[in-house]
C-alpha cells in the first residue's frame, strides 16, 4: 500500500536511532521499509529486503543486518524486494503472465505508488491500486511515454488517449473533453490538489495547459464520474497530474538532466533544465523551462495561422524529508506563466470562416499577458502507531493557489485591414485560494478497507477592467468599467467522504463511496435590471457510487458500477461579464441565480483482459442528467437553466504483444449526447475516433520505433449555439486520418544521452479538432535530445 520504502536505510538512521528502527518490540513494517512491497501496511510479518535494482542501497546495508520489519515468525528468506510467498504480487497469475518487460500489463500499472504519492491517498482513486483490479476505467501516462510523445506541452502529453478529446481555442490553451464533457464538468488535480476554481468557464477553458510537462512524472486519468471521492466538477472524469520526485532507491545522489525539443510546424523550441537528488533522509527535485512558439503551419496549402504564437516559462521545486522512519514531509512550489498568448479564433481570417449560419463576426483580437498559475503546498503523510484505532495510514495537505489572467481586447467596427480599434478593454483578475485535505486508511481485515477524509477550499477574487475609447487617437483616456468578475467575489467548499472496499466473495470485489459537499458563493455583480447587488448562494448534496469487479478468470474481469456526478454553479456561471463565442456578450443576469446544481447518474459495464499477450479494457457507459446546466434564450436574453440530457458511449483500449518487444496497440471511442429538453445535440460531443499502431522496443538501448495512424470521423451534429461560431466549419467538421512515426534511442557509456524524432501528419493533411480555434499542424518534424545522469 505504502511506497515509502527503504528511503535509504543509512539516511533514515541519520534522523532516527538505529536501535529504535530495528527494535524487537516493534516488529511491524515501518514507513521507511515499504517502498519494496505493495501489500497493506497493516499486514503482519512482512519481510522486506533492499532492492536488487539499487547497488548503492545494497552496499549501504551491513551484511549481518537483519531484514527490516522482520520478526521471529519469518520463515526463511524471500526474494529481494518481495514479500513472503503467500502475499507476493509475483504469485498472481496475472503478473506471471507479464512475460515482457517492454510492455506493462494492466496489473503492473499503478495508481499511486510513487514518491510523489507514497501513501496512495493523493492518487486519482484516493488509494493505491492497479488498472486491472479497480472497477474504474482509466489510463496512466508514465514518464517513459511522455518522453516518447516528446511532450513539450500538456496537449502533446494527453494527445490520443482513449475517451479524451483535446480542444484548443488558442494555441497554448487546452480544454480536455472526457466522455463529451469539459470545462467545469472535468476535474483536474495536481498532486491530488484541485486546479479547478470558480472562474473556470462552462465551455472550453484554457487552464489545463498551465502545467510544465517537464515537471510531470505521470498523468492519471479516470473516465466517468468520481464526485463521490472528489466532489463538485468530477462528472465526466478526473485528470491527476503527478509531479516528479527524487528517488531514494538510488542511494545518495545528485542527478542533473536537460531536455531540448524542437518542432518545425510551430518553429517552437522547448528547453528544460532540472535536477533530482537524495542525501541521507532528504530528497530534492526541481527545474526551470522555457517554450517559444511561432505561428502554426497548417496542413494543406493554407500556410501559417495568424495569432498562434506565444511564449511561456515555468519553474518548480520540491523538497522531501523523512522526519522519522514513519513520517514524510513534502514541500512543493510551482510557477507557470504564459505571455503574449492569443485567442486565435478572434483574429482574421477567423480560422477559414465564415460561420455555419453564414455570419462573419467582426474581428476582436484578444491577448492574454500573462496567464499564470502558482501552487505552493506542504504535505505530511505516513504510518500511524499500531495502537491507533481510527487509521493505519494518513495524509494531510495544506495548499495555496493563485490563478492570474490579464487580457487586452481590441474591438473593431469592421474587418477592413486598414481599420483601427474603436475601443480597447484592459482587464485583470487574480483568484487567490487556499485549501486543506486530510485522508486516512483503516484496514479492517475481513471487513475490508475503509478510506475516508475531508477537504476544504476557499478562494477570493480581485478584479478590475478599464476601457479606452478610440485608443489610437491622441488624448484617449481610460475609464473604469465592470470587471470580468465582481471584485469582491468569494467561494468556499467543504466536503467529507468515505470509501469502503471489501471482497464479498472470492471472486467479487466491491467499492462503495459516499460524500457530503457544501459550497458557498458570494459577490456583488452589476445585474442587468437592478444594478450592483450583493448575493450569496449555498449548494449542498450527498453523492454516492458503487463499483463492482468480478473475477471471471485470473486474467479476465467483469467490471461495472453506478456513479453519481455533481457540479455546483460557479462564480463564472452566475456573475461573468465577458464575451463568449465570438461576439456575444454575457452579462450578470439576476435570473441566473435560480439555476440549480448539475446532477448525473452514470452506469458502466465492461471487461478487462490481462493475458500474457492481450491487455484490453472495453466498456459501455450511459450518463443521465436530470439537471444539466445550459444556456436558453428567453425573451431575447440567454439565461442559464437546468435541462435534461444524456450521453452514452463505447470505449476500447489495449495492446496485443507480437513478441517480447513488439506490440500492436490502439484505442477506439464513440460518444453520443443529446439535450432531451430541447432535442438538440450537446455542444462539442467528440466525433468517433481512434488510433492503431505498431510499437517496437529494444530495452537494452532504450530504443523504440512507433508507427500509428489517428483516425477521426466527420462531425456534423452541431448545437444551435455552434452555428454562429467560426470554430465550427459550415456543413460539418470533416473527418481525417494522419500517419505518424516516432523513434528514439539512448547512447553513451551510461545511456545518459537520448535522441528522438517524430514525423507527424506525414501526408500534410488539413484538419481541425472539433470546435477548436487552432487548425491542426501540417507535416511536423519534432526533434528531441535529453541528457540525464
Amino acid at each position: 500500500m505504502l511506497l515509502l520504502g527503504p528511503i535509504l536505510l543509512a539516511g533514515v538512521q541519520s534522523t532516527v536511532d538505529a536501535d529504535e528502527v530495528l527494535s524487537p518490540q516493534r516488529p511491524s513494517v515501518t514507513l521507511a521499509t515499504l517502498l519494496q512491497q505493495s501489500e497493506p501496511a497493516t499486514l503482519p510479518e512482512i519481510e522486506v529486503r533492499p532492492p536488487a535494482t539499487s547497488e548503492s542501497a545494497l552496499d549501504s546495508v551491513p551484511s549481518d543486518a537483519p531484514p527490516i520489519g522482520s520478526s521471529d515468525a519469518d520463515v526463511g528468506p524471500s526474494p529481494l524486494g518481495s514479500t513472503t510467498p503467500s502475499t507476493s504480487p509475483a504469485a498472481s497469475p496475472a503478473t506471471e503472465a507479464s512475460f515482457s518487460e517492454s510492455f506493462k500489463s494492466l496489473s503492473d500499472q499503478m495508481f499511486g505508488g510513487t514518491m510523489s504519492n507514497p501513501s496512495g491517498l493523493n492518487s486519482i482513486l484516493r488509494t493505491e491500486g492497479d488498472l486491472f483490479d479497480t472497477p474504474r476505467l482509466g489510463s496512466i501516462i508514465d514518464r517513459e511515454e511522455l518522453d516518447r510523445r516528446q511532450a513539450s506541452t500538456v496537449y502533446r502529453a494527453l494527445q490520443n488517449e482513449v475517451g479524451v478529446m483535446l480542444q484548443q481555442t488558442g494555441n497554448g490553451q487546452l480544454s480536455p473533453f472526457i466522455r463529451g464533457l469539459t470545462g467545469q464538468q472535468i476535474l483536474i488535480l495536481v498532486d491530488g490538489i484541485r486546479m479547478n476554481t470558480s472562474i473556470l468557464r462552462p465551455g472550453p477553458n484554457q487552464y489545463a495547459a498551465t502545467v510544465d510537462p517537464g515537471s510531470i512524472d505521470r498523468i492519471e486519468v479516470i473516465r466517468g464520474a468520481e464526485s463521490a471521492l472528489w466532489g463538485s466538477d468530477a462528472i465526466g472524469g478526473v485528470i491527476n497530474v503527478v509531479t516528479r520526485s527524487a528517488d531514494p532507491l538510488r542511494g545518495d545522489y545528485l542527478s542533473p538532466y536537460f531536455t531540448q525539443i524542437y518542432s518545425t510546424a510551430e518553429a517552437s523550441s522547448y528547453t528544460r533544465t532540472g535536477f533530482g537528488g537524495w542525501y541521507g533522509a532528504t530528497g530534492i527535485t526541481g527545474g526551470v523551462s522555457y517554450l517559444d512558439v511561432g505561428n502554426l503551419d497548417r496542413g494543406g496549402d493554407f500556410g501559417r495561422q495568424p495569432g498562434t504564437d506565444y511564449n511561456q516559462y515555468a519553474g518548480d521545486l520540491k523538497l522531501q524529508r523523512m522526519l522519522t522512519e514513519n513520517h514524510l514531509l513534502t514541500i512543493a512550489m510551482q510557477h507557470f506563466e504564459q505571455y503574449d498568448l492569443k485567442r486565435s479564433d478572434r483574429f482574421l481570417p477567423f480560422v477559414l470562416g465564415p460561420a455555419s449560419d453564414g455570419s462573419v463576426p467582426t474581428q476582436r483580437p484578444t491577448f492574454f499577458d500573462p496567464q499564470q498559475r502558482d501552487l505552493l503546498y506542504g504535505r505530511l503523510e505516513g504510518l500511524l502507531p499500531e495502537d491507533v484505532v481510527f487509521a493505519d495510514i494518513y495524509s494531510v495537505s495544506l495548499s495555496g493557489m493563485r490563478t492570474k489572467e490579464a487580457s487586452v481586447v481590441d474591438r473593431y467596427a469592421s474587418n477592413d485591414p486598414a481599420a483601427v480599434p474603436t475601443r480597447r478593454e484592459i482587464g485583470e483578475f487574480d483568484d487567490w485560494g487556499w485549501g486543506t485535505t486530510m485522508s486516512f486508511v483503516k484496514d479492517m481485515d475481513d471487513f475490508g478497507k475503509l478510506t475516508y477524509g475531508t477537504d476544504f477550499y476557499s478562494e477570493t477574487i480581485d478584479a478590475e477592467r478599464t476601457r479606452i475609447n478610440n485608443p489610437t487617437q491622441p488624448g484617449a483616456t481610460p475609464s473604469m468599467t465592470d470587471p470580468q468578475y465582481p471584485d469582491d467575489s468569494a467561494a468556499d467548499r467543504v466536503g467529507v467522504y468515505a470509501s469502503w472496499h471489501v471482497s464479498l466473495t472470492e471472486r467479487l470485489d466491491t467499492t462503495t463511496s459516499v460524500r457530503y459537499e457544501n459550497i458557498n458563493i458570494s459577490g456583488t455583480p452589476n445585474f442587468d435590471t437592478i444594478g450592483p447587488t450583493s448575493f450569496q448562494r449555498s449548494y449542498q448534496d450527498w453523492i454516492a457510487s458503487l463499483g463492482l469487479s468480478y473475477k471471471l478468470t485470473d486474467d479476465l474481469r467483469l467490471v461495472g458500477g453506478y456513479y453519481e456526478g455533481f457540479r455546483a454553479p460557479t462564480i463564472d456561471d452566475l456573475t461573468a461579464n465577458k464575451t463568449f463565442l465570438q461576439n456575444n456578450q454575457s452579462t450578470p443576469l439576476i435570473g441566473n441565480l435560480d439555476v440549480q446544481p448539475e446532477h448525473s447518474k452514470t452506469y458502466e459495464v465492461g471487461l478487462k483482459f490481462n493475458y500474457d499477450k492481450l491487455r484490453l479494457q472495453a466498456t459501455e457507459f450511459w450518463t443521465d442528467f436530470d439537471s444539466y446546466i445550459d444556456r436558453e434564450t428567453i425573451g431575447g436574453a440567454r439565461f442559464l437553466t437546468n435541462q435534461q440530457a444524456y450521453i452514452n458511449g463505447t470505449e476500447i483500449a489495449g495492446e496485443y504483444l507480437l513478441g517480447r518487444n513488439a506490440a500492436l496497440y490502439g484505442n477506439f471511442y464513440y460518444t453520443y449526447g443529446t439535450i432531451t429538453t430541447s432535442d438538440e445535440p450537446i455542444s462539442r460531443i467528440p466525433p468517433t475516433q481512434g488510433i492503431l499502431g505498431l510499437r517496437l522496443k529494444e530495452p537494452c538501448q532504450n530504443a523504440y520505433f512507433d508507427v500509428y495512424t489517428w483516425m477521426v470521423d466527420r462531425a456534423d451534429r452541431y448545437n444551435s449555439s455552434n452555428l454562429g461560431d467560426v470554430r465550427f466549419l459550415p456543413g460539418g467538421t470533416p473527418g481525417y486520418a494522419t500517419l505518424n512515426v516516432r523513434t528514439g534511442r539512448a547512447f553513451g557509456s551510461e545511456k545518459q544521452h537520448n535522441i528522438s524524432l517524430s514525423l507527424e501528419n506525414i501526408t500534410d493533411k488539413y484538419f481541425r479538432v472539433l470546435g477548436s480555434g487552432v487548425d491542426g499542424p501540417g507535416f511536423n518534424a519534432v526533434f528531441g535530445y535529453q541528457y540525464s545522469m
